[in-house]
């Protein structure tokens, strides 16, 4: 499946993998610094930005997905950085396309079922009648009767796009996403522990990773090294980038 995407730099490649309800862009202050010294794709997942809507949602499939990406541009082995599902599409692949990986970066995630925690953006997201609305005030006014952090509205209203013909729609694959809710919440498959330098990097104001997560990582990616992120939340990525940034530079040049 060919996935949408954006490439910045040159060198060693690194692809970046964002969250749930995500898109590419939000990656994007952080591709294009990493360019400096890397070619980096930031790709669209399986069912979200401008990459294809298709049938299922979970880590073996979209493991898959990165593995043709590569394959189609001609990318024989990757950083691969990936955030909150990302990150767990990027430990998947690790475990199952090993031989494509170089090193590893996952953010603010670990390999475990997570009970939900999105119902609410859920009911939000799908009360908007995109038949009716026109304008993207009225978007926003409707998500504003489930949400009432604006951050999180805006971030959502990023998968607005307008239609040709008038009006809007979510670029993300919503019902698809809705109904693979479990599996996107589900654990990684591991039949052995991966041997590639990788590097957690994790919230300090996070509650996504604690310390038995730590534990059981090392098990699983027993060449594993662990970062915190103070003054961070779960959006490690946007509200400390520069923090990120360094982190990510260091681990990826020794």
């Amino acid at each position: 499946m060919e996935l949408n995407h954006k490439t910045f730099g040159a060198g060693d490649p690194i692809i970046i993998l964002h969250g749930l309800f995500g898109t590419l862009d939000n990656w994007q202050t952080v591709a294009k610094k990493l360019a400096e010294h890397y070619m980096v794709y930031i790709v669209d997942q399986r069912n979200h930005g401008r990459s294809a809507h298709v049938e299922g949602q979970n880590y073996k499939l979209m493991a898959e997905d990165l593995a043709d990406f590569m394959e189609e541009n001609w990318i024989h082995n990757a950083h691969i950085i990936g955030h909150s599902m990302g990150g767990k599409t990027a430990m998947q692949f690790a475990a199952d396309y090993p031989d494509m990986l170089n090193k590893l970066v996952v953010v603010d995630i670990a390999p475990k079922v997570y009970k939900g925690g999105h119902q609410t953006i859920f009911d939000a997201l799908l009360s908007v009648d995109m038949e009716k609305v026109q304008t993207r005030k009225e978007v926003e006014e409707q998500l504003s009767k489930y949400i009432d952090d604006a951050g999180v509205r805006l971030f959502l209203m990023k998968n607005l796009s307008r239609k040709k013909e008038g009006g809007f729609q979510w670029k993300m694959n919503l019902q698809e996403i809705y109904i693979n809710y479990s599996n996107i919440l589900d654990n990684i498959e591991m039949e052995d522990s991966v041997k590639n330098e990788s590097l957690f990097i994790n919230g300090g104001k996070s509650n996504y990773v604690n310390e038995a997560d730590q534990i059981e990582i090392q098990k699983l990616f027993p060449e594993a090294s662990f970062e915190t992120i103070e003054n961070a939340g779960h959006w490690v990525h946007a509200e400390q980038p520069k923090a990120l940034i360094e982190h990510v530079l260091k681990f990826l040049s020794q």
